[in-house]
């Protein structure tokens, strides 16, 4: 099996513009997740997908191979299967590493990978347990419900499920809840085919775009981790990392 590892880096973000090139202890987030990659040893190939030349510059720098992709694409999907479309022929796995991860572990790679020794996987993602009523209330939070083998029934920015007749404080004595880690490995084949789908209802209620999978009976299989990771959306995720 061999898997492409692709770094999608979009520079315009609405929240943290120039956000691949922040600096997290002087060096651009962008060259942190290409590093953490790179050591982790679970991918034969990385490339970082970008549609700005600024992007393209720095990655070269750092000696990263860099490709520009359409300012079309409206996610990293969409980057991802247009490089996978032009050099993927090669590779049965592409890995779709979030440019704004700096904090990511080999462990989070491992276990994604390892999805994909089952070869009935088509997408596969990860999730970690949720500890806190904080984090679960929290919209920015995607929660996920899975079946008992480990597949996907549904992505939400509210509390799912929801535990009727249940105080609040007692939820966790009830039921294991899980935020998805935005992390995503597919088969070649079924990257090229989502990237074409239309959106669809629930996707766009959720602005979730792994529902437009499910709504097209596609399986997402998910890992679960136990290791935190930190986005980086905001200035003040930035400020965080930096600490």
């Amino acid at each position: 099996m061999k898997i492409l590892g692709i770094i999608p880096a979009r520079y315009a973000s609405t929240r943290l513009p120039g956000k691949p090139l922040a600096l997290i202890q002087g060096k651009p987030m962008i060259q942190h997740v290409f590093e953490r990659v790179k050591e982790s040893n679970t991918v034969d190939k990385i490339i970082i997908a970008t549609d700005d030349e600024r992007i393209m510059n720095v990655a070269a720098s750092f000696g990263a191979e860099a490709i520009l992709t359409s300012p079309l694409h409206n996610s990293g999907t969409e980057r991802c299967a247009e490089v996978a479309s032009v050099i993927g022929n090669d590779f049965d796995v592409v890995i779709n590493i979030q440019g704004d991860e700096p904090f990511i572990e080999a462990e989070h790679l491992k276990s994604l990978r390892d999805l994909f020794l089952n070869d009935k996987v088509q997408i596969g993602s990860l999730i970690k347990k949720i500890s806190s009523l904080e984090e679960l209330k929290n919209l920015n939070v995607v929660k996920a419900v899975k079946t008992p083998d480990g597949k996907a029934l549904y992505f939400s920015r509210s509390v799912v499920p929801y535990l009727r007749n249940i105080e609040e404080h007692d939820w966790f004595h009830h039921h294991s809840f899980y935020k998805h880690i935005g992390l995503y490995g597919y088969q070649k084949e079924t990257l090229l085919k989502i990237a074409h789908l239309s959106p669809t209802p629930l996707e766009q209620a959720e602005s979730l775009e792994q529902l437009r999978w499910l709504e097209n009976t596609i399986s997402i299989h998910l890992a679960e981790t136990f290791i935190e990771t930190l986005s980086i959306d905001t200035n003040e995720d930035l400020i965080k990392a930096n600490k």
